[in-house]
């Protein structure tokens, strides 16, 4: 039996590594922690240069993590819709703070002022 190669990565240990980090992934996305999500990414970008340089029987025994990484992928892809309809649902709130258009009868548009800020200015 022949030595493994040092400066060949263990396919093993990558696959270990990367259901780990998967699973701190989905862990941090269920959680809302994107901050962690984000943490990940220096992690994920060394494990993924190191699958490149696996052969591809190796690559085979890792497809079964394929799923788990797309289950990952579906949930960063709902929590940033949820960031997009939040973004946009704070827009549409701060333009209505300052003035909304409507329609008359006769389909003319008008525009109703939002709150006017009163200020007092006191003197001695």
């Amino acid at each position: 039996m022949t030595a493994p190669d040092p400066h060949r990565p263990d396919p093993h240990r990558i696959e270990a590594r990367l259901e780990s980090l998967l699973a701190r992934e989905r862990a941090a996305l269920l959680s809302g922690d994107l901050h962690a999500v984000g943490a990940l990414a220096p992690e994920k970008e060394a494990l993924a240069a190191e699958l490149g340089t696996l052969g591809a029987g190796a690559l085979a025994a890792l497809r079964r993590l394929g799923g788990t990484a797309r289950r990952n992928q579906a949930l960063l892809d709902g929590t940033l819709q949820g960031i997009r309809r939040a973004g946009a649902r704070l827009s549409a709130c701060r333009r209505l703070r300052g003035a909304m258009d409507t329609y008359d009868p006769q389909g003319r548009k008008t525009t109703i002022a939002g709150p006017l800020e009163h200020k007092v200015e006191r003197r001695a």
